[in-house]
């Protein structure tokens, strides 16, 4: 992937229940050329997440960072007109454009990395949107307030960050996302935030997506094409959490 790759796409999938009532020969078929649609779609980096019984209408969340916002509308219609995809709908959609930030000179490993090392077990993604009031504040103050911000977030190393700007985009300021093993520890971040400064300006932060990394021949399985690749293997289960992660 090129350093030109900066579109970011977040988009939960829900699958049609009748699916499951297809002869499975139709499934797994169904399931082999999604897969490969998804994972061949050219200009695009992918990585997929089981939303299974987690969210209503949502069975699977695909993360994706491209060349253009072109090569995602591609890789988005490429997907839902093959197999599986013609048998799912777009629950939730939220995109962004990855930029430097104006209040981070050096962005850390922890703070602007989703998309390069080891993936975590956890994302969760959502909207964020700040009130017409940040945005009249002087730098220096909303300067401030970030510093605080960061400085919580600073506190827990096993949580990794991705903030991409959604103005003229999407309805929402930011696309945000983080990346963790350890669920727990990202609820406390999230309540010590809720106290911090920061909080005055929120406007709007829901809905929240969680989901779980797995490969797309493990959701698929999971959905119920079980033969794909000539084998009934389950679900790989999930790790035990790490304490942290290299930075």
């Amino acid at each position: 992937m090129t350093v030109e790759a900066r579109f970011v796409q977040a988009l939960a999938l829900g699958l049609d229940p009748a699916w499951r009532r297809l002869p499975e020969a139709q499934r797994c078929e169904d399931a082999r050329s999604f897969t490969a649609a998804v994972e061949r779609a050219p200009g695009v980096q992918t990585h997929t997440y089981s939303m299974v019984g987690l969210q209503v209408g949502a069975d699977l969340l695909i993360w994706r960072l491209g060349v253009s916002l072109d090569a995602l509308e591609e890789a988005g219609a490429a997907a839902l007109r093959t197999g599986l995809g013609r048998w799912m709908t777009v629950s939730e959609s939220f995109l962004g454009v990855i930029q430097e930030s104006q209040y981070v000179r050096k962005p850390t490993a922890q703070e602007q990395s989703l998309f390069t090392g080891e993936r975590s077990r956890y994302l969760v993604v959502y909207p964020f949107t700040k009130g017409t009031d940040w945005y009249l504040m002087g730098r220096d103050a909303r300067q401030g307030v970030m510093n605080e911000h960061m400085r919580i977030g600073h506190d827990y190393p096993q949580v990794r960050q991705l903030l991409a700007n959604s103005f003229g985009l999407d309805d929402m300021d930011f696309l945000v996302a983080y990346e963790t093993d350890d669920l727990a520890a990202f609820s406390q971040l999230v309540r010590d935030l809720r106290g911090s400064e920061s909080r005055r300006s929120t406007v709007r932060d829901t809905p929240i997506l969680t989901a779980v990394h797995r490969s797309l021949a493990e959701i698929t399985a999971m959905l119920g094409a079980t033969a794909v690749d000539g084998d009934r293997s389950a679900p790989t289960p999930a790790p035990p959490p790490r304490g942290g992660r290299e930075e």
